[in-house]
């Protein structure tokens, strides 16, 4: 799906350029990023009031489904990142108009899950992301992904944003037949590794092309909180067809947070994008530093801290 976008996409490069264009450029007034995604945390501990009280003037990233939690609270991100290819889902985070001429249809994915508890009520959500990304998304800055879909490109283009174009990393550029190279030669844009997900995507933006010395993380949950039904997690449906209703729990893992002494609980993929970020953040030239004050991305690359500290060794 990812290929097919992004072949597709060659065509629609013409509405934005390279990612490479940010190397290099002052976006923030400080040497230090904020990367906002939208783990289960973000409900519960509403970061964007610190942030906005503490006067922050680094960078802000929102990864796109945190799109809307800026808006509505009257902030303008300097970068929104998106990578996902799903072909209906990741357009509601910038309001889908396709949505209001008709029903939401089987996918109850935006019913049940805890990334946005708003976006249950379907078509009220939309209405709302159609008026604020329409009042307020002209001119923001996205690192775009060869991998979006159809309809995230169109609704990008139609709001007039600032479009900074991207590959995410599919495979090894080095090998044979590397489906990563072949999208390089084809369109000329650098490849990213995402670390498999959007937030992971919106740090690596923040580390290796704005070259931040300092990255907090906020909403970087991979987890979910013990009283988190698994019908309201992420992956649910697709655990349900691997292993079947009955055998849930054997797909769950718990993790103790020791910083936090509670315990949170991950699915497969979650487990997955942690080692992965945990690895690239031993790599990084960034210090790596996770504000969310809850999951489980912690380990020897990833600082744990309150969101409090950052921002008050930011002001001194």
């Amino acid at each position: 799906m990812a290929v097919a976008n992004a072949e597709r996409n060659q065509q629609l490069l013409r509405h934005g350029r390279s990612i490479a264009e940010l190397r290099g450029t002052s976006i923030g007034r400080r040497d230090s990023a904020i990367v906002m995604a939208t783990g289960p945390s973000i409900a519960r501990r509403d970061p964007i009031a610190q942030i906005k009280s503490s006067g922050y003037d680094g960078a802000l990233i929102a990864v796109d489904s945190a799109f809307g939690y800026c808006l509505r609270n009257g902030v303008i991100p300097d970068l929104v990142v998106t990578v996902d290819p799903h072909p209906t889902r990741i357009v509601r985070w910038f309001g889908d108009p396709a949505l209001m001429q008709a029903s939401p249809g089987d996918d109850d994915y935006f019913r049940r899950q805890d990334l946005d508890p708003r976006h249950a009520d379907e078509l009220r959500a939309n209405r709302e992301m159609l008026d604020l990304t329409s009042r307020h998304a002209k001119g923001v800055r996205i690192a775009l992904s060869t991998s979006a879909s159809e309809a995230v490109v169109r609704r990008v283009v139609d709001l007039g944003m600032d479009i900074y174009w991207w590959n995410p990393m599919h495979d090894d550029p080095d090998l044979p037949d590397s489906v990563s190279r072949r999208l390089i030669e084809m369109n000329g844009m650098p490849c990213i590794n995402a670390g498999g997900n959007v937030g992971s995507a919106s740090w690596m933006i923040a580390d290796a092309v704005l070259g931040k010395r300092s990255v907090a993380l906020v909403g970087f949950d991979f987890s979910y909180y013990a009283d988190t039904p698994h019908s309201r997690t992420q992956y649910y449906r697709e655990a349900i067809d691997l292993v079947g209703e009955e055998n849930l729990d054997d797909v769950f893992m718990w993790v103790h947070n020791p910083y936090l002494d509670q315990w949170f609980y991950a699915d497969p993929a979650y487990m997955w994008y942690r080692a992965a970020l945990l690895d690239m953040a031993r790599d990084a030239d960034c210090e790596t530093v996770n504000c969310t004050e809850g999951g489980i991305v912690f380990g020897d690359s990833i600082r744990f801290a309150p969101l409090s500290d950052f921002l008050a060794a930011e002001r001194a």
